[in-house]
């Protein structure tokens, strides 16, 4: 009989953006590999979740306290009793949590259950409430939890620090594709944007992740009329979806920056903006170790980066980018006008990110991967 293993997270579009080399990788060992998460594939142009060999429907709610996750509790319970799988892979919090409820009494026959944590809640200046909430959960579920892995090295010490009751260990972001994430060539870029309808000459910064206050753009476009003032040809690119995006709309039509700022929705085609761009940025107020980073860094741009985890573990200051605060405009803009008029810094910059990006790439996390599950191959 083949072996199975079983991903799970909240919802599906998760599963396609981080784990396909997981799924490779236990393919490659000869496993089945079988998905429970919330069907969003629809909202999400472009994105299939091709690679599983069965996928289960399971209506996670993407808050812990919402009543639905009973049902999905129910589903998944289920779905682990009436399978023998060998290993179980949680992820993302409700996922993580519901997921190891449900495995305990398989956990007690020899399934294994890892859980990947892709950024705790709790961390070092995160808010009280935080700590109160999730800290707890996190401390007492860890004794369901036969591997924990963290992708950043602030959350791998402090699950060692707290004295978490599992094995830990720690990978180097869920992968970047550095084939299909490459340095593209100034004719590339300027095709590029001949297609998207940008000028030539126009400095373009973008900014890619869902719009929400986590993200944080809001301080990208304060930062606006100061960087225009003395770049008149700068263009701040949003990638994206989410709640915020009629309120940032509205932020660039009351400042007058309909010409220099622009929302483009959820992008299929991502990386053509990453090679078409002169630089990457991101005002995130928390972050685990952002894909979107990675894949600037990978596509040798230079990253103006606000101060958190997991911008701080992945640009070097003043060596592949700038860190700045998430909530001081005024240093955005410093930063960015710093590349805007610098295109030899950008490209120092940008290289020396490229070189960074290789320690984050898919071969590497797939050994890295291989070596956790190793004894269970």
């Amino acid at each position: 009989m083949q072996k199975k293993v079983l991903i799970t997270a909240t919802v599906q579009s998760h599963i396609v953006s981080f784990h396909k080399p997981l799924a490779d990788m236990l393919h490659e060992h000869g496993y089945e590999v079988h998905v429970a998460a919330r069907d969003n594939l629809s909202e999400k142009k472009g994105m299939v979740l091709d690679f599983a060999d069965k996928v289960f429907d399971v209506p996670f709610a993407r808050s812990p306290l919402k009543f639905g996750n009973i049902k999905a509790y129910r589903i998944l319970k289920d779905i682990i009793e009436g399978t023998d799988y060998e290993i179980i892979h949680c992820n993302t919090p409700v996922g993580g949590v519901l997921t190891r409820l449900a495995a305990r009494a398989a956990r007690k026959k020899g399934t294994k259950v890892i859980y990947t944590a892709h950024g705790f809640h709790f961390y070092k200046g995160a808010p009280l409430k935080n700590w109160i909430l999730y800290y707890p959960v996190e401390k007492f579920l860890s004794k369901n939890t036969d591997i924990l892995i963290t992708i950043c090295d602030e959350d791998f010490r402090l699950a060692i620090n707290k004295r978490f009751r599992t094995k830990i260990c720690r990978i180097h972001s869920v992968g970047c594709n550095l084939e299909r994430f490459r340095a593209g060539s100034s004719e590339e870029a300027y095709s590029l944007r001949k297609t998207k309808g940008f000028n030539e000459d126009d400095i373009i910064a973008l900014c890619v992740g869902e719009l929400n206050n986590n993200k944080n753009q809001v301080t990208l476009l304060k930062a606006l009329p100061q960087i225009v003032a003395q770049v008149p040809n700068f263009r701040l690119l949003l990638a994206g979806n989410g709640s915020n995006y009629d309120m940032l709309s509205k932020i660039i039509s009351q400042s007058n920056m309909e010409n220099h700022a622009q929302l483009l929705g959820y992008r299929s085609d991502i990386l053509d903006y990453y090679l078409l761009c002169d630089m990457v940025v991101s005002a995130s107020r928390r972050e685990g170790l952002p894909m979107n980073i990675i894949e600037a860094m990978a596509c040798a741009k230079p990253v103006v980066a606000s101060r958190n985890r997991g911008h701080n573990e992945l640009v070097d200051n003043c060596v592949t980018g700038f860190l700045v605060s998430a909530y001081k405009a005024e240093e955005f803009a410093e930063a960015i006008i710093n590349l805007s008029i610098n295109p030899d810094l950008r490209q120092q910059m940008g290289l020396a990110g490229r070189e960074k990006a290789h320690m984050y790439s898919l071969q590497v996390v797939k050994s890295e991967l291989k070596d956790i599950y190793s004894g269970r191959l």
